[in-house]
């Protein structure tokens, strides 16, 4: 028999956004690139879903740049409190990277490695019982549509 399929929950500081994930999680990773530190004043703990698996109530903003890797990453947030919630890559179809910090149950979710290690700052925590990679990951494997 089947185990059956793990149910996440979580949402924004102010409650006016709530996601329901119905999946198993994908890669989770203590994030150190730039733009990780620049939403959340230190390394980013995010946990990688199929993005098909995510439900959302509530209004959510965007914001859309262009990654170093020629990537357009688009970050969702809660327009009402600015707690940063979700990503989405051109270069990871199909898969959403959602912040463990917003899950109702954080601790469900257990970082795997750190990546981007080379932009952390001198003063970071990095365990060393992590994997650690200096710069992007290897990408995980797309999710079919």
């Amino acid at each position: 028999m089947d185990a059956p399929t793990p149910t996440y929950t979580g949402g924004c500081l102010c409650g006016q956004v709530r996601y329901r994930i119905a999946a198993q999680p994908g890669p989770s990773r203590i994030c150190w690139c730039r733009d990780c530190q620049r939403i959340s004043a230190n390394g980013s703990v995010n946990v990688i879903f199929p993005t098909a698996a995510i439900q959302i109530s509530g209004e959510v903003g965007q914001y859309v740049r262009l990654a170093d890797s020629g990537n357009r990453v688009t970050m969702r947030f809660c327009p009402q409190c600015g707690s940063q919630l979700f990503s989405d890559s051109t270069g990871r179809p199909g898969l959403t990277v959602v912040r463990v910090g917003t899950l109702d149950e954080p601790s469900a979710i257990r970082p795997q490695a750190n990546i981007w290690s080379a932009s952390a700052p001198t003063w970071a925590c990095l365990d060393v019982a992590l994997e650690r990679v200096e710069q992007a990951p290897a990408a995980p494997p797309t999710v079919a549509r």
